[in-house]
């Protein structure tokens, strides 16, 4: 029987919801930790946060989180000892959670004055279905419904971070192989696919689009890529160095970003 990289850690699933996307302005109004420690006791906790201003009506059509359910759930800093508490050195799994929760929830740790918690490991699967290629659009969504994983409440953070520990669980049985060695082993391998530059093209349309993009901006790992125009396929720091007036355009009044996706993108590329 194949190792199980997993045992022996205190293995946790995490989401946020968030008043949007930016890391520095915006604030988390919901997060979940789901999983087990590593003698299999149970985790769950799913906590409202107070964002301590409106939640915009863009972020509330996602997740349905209203102001009147946050209003008096605590501040971030409340909850960051419970946060910490569980996080450090647990392995943490999330869909896009290198990209977004992880970075998020480290400035929001930032923002209270508190040192963030050091995970013993983190476990994308966004970035891992990647690398099992598996087979079609890789949004959480598409992926749980693949998997018959019922997602009824999407974008809420329990559903989400339960999805992912499934999504986990399924490929580790279906690829025991993939699953056999360290835990170490399997988060380089993850996050080292030796894929070529030349290769991203094709594989556009399994990136997770950058909301309110229209599919223009898509997510690989920690980077924004194009997906319209001359420079389709390159990331945004590739074309900065080299056409920078074209991201003078792209985030420009005449571009084609509203200013909250502008705001983001200027972030990404400080």
């Amino acid at each position: 029987m194949s190792p199980d990289p997993f045992a022996g850690h205190r293995t946790i699933a995490l989401d946020i919801e968030t008043t949007g996307l930016s890391k520095r302005s915006d604030r988390i109004v919901e997060f979940a930790l789901i999983g087990s420690e590593a003698d299999g006791e149970q985790i769950m906790i799913e906590r409202f946060v107070d964002p301590g201003r409106p939640i915009p009506r863009e972020a509330v059509r996602v997740h349905g989180i209203s102001d009147e359910e946050v209003s008096g759930a605590g501040s971030f800093a409340e909850h960051a000892e419970e946060i910490a508490g569980i996080t450090d050195g647990a392995v943490l799994v999330g869909h896009n959670i290198v990209n977004f929760d992880w970075p998020f929830l480290r400035h929001e740790f930032a923002r209270a004055g508190l040192p963030p918690p050091a995970p013993r490991a983190i476990i994308d699967t966004l970035q891992l279905a990647r690398r099992l290629k598996v087979p079609g659009r890789h949004t959480l969504g598409a992926l749980a419904d693949g998997h018959g994983i019922d997602l009824e409440n999407a974008h809420r953070a329990a559903a989400d971070a339960g999805a992912c520990l499934l999504l986990l669980y399924i490929w580790s049985k279906q690829r025991p192989r993939e699953f056999g060695g360290s835990l170490d082993d399997l988060e380089s391998w993850i996050r080292n696919p030796n894929r070529r530059d030349s290769e991203l093209g094709p594989g556009l349309i399994d990136l997770e689009p950058l909301p309110r993009t229209a599919g223009r901006i898509r997510l690989s790992d920690d980077e924004f890529v194009l997906d319209f125009g001359k420079h389709r396929t390159r990331t945004l720091r590739e074309v900065q160095l080299s056409d920078p007036s074209y991201i003078g355009w792209l985030l420009s009044r005449n571009g084609p970003f509203t200013d909250p996706v502008n705001e983001i993108l200027r972030e990404h590329l400080d």
